[in-house]
């Protein structure tokens, strides 16, 4: 990246994790040109958002539709994160496979055993076929507690059993990390979810925030397992919560701090998210819609 960050941004030295702070005296173009530059020289990688106006989790997504958007993202990224292997989403690692980029598939977990099983099978078969670098096995079940954390071990174990040569882990909030050693340590990979907003931090706190929340994952994994951050972001529009205010310029900044701060530090982070996605106003607020650095309509928000 050509925009370093000893030029626009400056830490605190003194404390243990160094604080990040934008430089408040930058223009509203001059944020806007340091995102773009950032984006254009490409990040590691980006969750990948399946669902246009008008679809929802559950609905049978065409090939056609994943391509299109896929195509928008790979000028931008190495890698795609999915989150479901059935109904449509397992096209998305073969996708995104055809256009040379590498991929974080999650098998999606609930309460449902029979869409358990199918969902654990279909990640199977796609490793084996190819398709898949990195496994993900369940995405905060512990967290929505929709399975026990034995349940939750069996299904990891056998997919690790079943994929030798893939690295398998479990994607949650960091703290479940922490709080359940025995998960962590039966992961072969840590796939952590940083939210700064969802822990109600104003924007000024938030990059030291983000921050402790991975250093707190990478102390309980030790120095031989890797930890990504699996989920970061920052709406651009919706309601509040606590000290955390959505907007475009803070969603900028936001995004800039994080993937330079990645970068230097050699640090795998998936971005939330690539497209705005409505369907999620019914589970999070109008906020839900607004955290793709693209609109719905597969326009760049800013």
């Amino acid at each position: 990246m050509s925009f370093r960050k000893e030029k626009y941004l400056k830490y605190k030295e003194s404390d243990s994790v160094a604080a990040l702070e934008y430089i408040d005296e930058l223009s509203g173009e001059e944020i806007k040109n340091l995102f773009y530059e950032v984006l254009n020289d490409g990040i590691h990688g980006f969750c990948y958002s399946m669902y246009e106006e008008g679809q929802k989790p559950g609905d049978i997504i065409p090939i056609e539709q994943i391509r299109k958007r896929m195509n928008v993202l790979k000028s931008n990224s190495k890698w795609i994160r999915s989150f479901s292997c059935i109904e449509g989403n397992e096209l998305v690692p073969v996708v995104a496979k055809e256009l040379g980029m590498k991929t974080l598939v999650g098998a999606w977990l609930g309460s449902d055993e029979e869409k358990n099983k199918e969902e654990i099978d279909a990640l199977i078969k796609l490793a084996k076929e190819g398709h898949v670098d990195i496994a993900a096995v369940g995405n905060e079940v512990l967290y929505r507690n929709d399975l026990s954390k034995e349940v939750l071990m069996d299904y990891i174990r056998q997919v690790k059993k079943e994929l030798p040569d893939i690295p398998v882990g479990y994607v949650d909030a960091y703290y479940e990390f922490v709080v359940h050693p025995d998960i962590t340590e039966l992961c072969d990979v840590i796939l952590c979810n940083c939210y700064p907003y969802w822990e109600g931090t104003s924007f000024k706190d938030s990059f030291r925030h983000m921050r402790q929340m991975y250093y707190e994952a990478k102390e309980v994994a030790g120095e031989n397992k890797q930890v990504i951050i699996t989920e970061t972001g920052w709406p651009s529009r919706g309601e509040g919560l606590g000290g955390a205010e959505p907007g475009r310029d803070n969603a900028m900044k936001y995004f800039v701090n994080t993937n330079l701060w990645c970068h230097d530090e050699d640090i795998e982070i998936f971005y939330f998210s690539s497209f705005d996605e409505s369907w999620k106003v019914s589970d999070e607020g109008e906020v839900g819609a607004y955290w793709g650095v693209w609109d719905k309509n597969g326009e760049l928000k800013f």
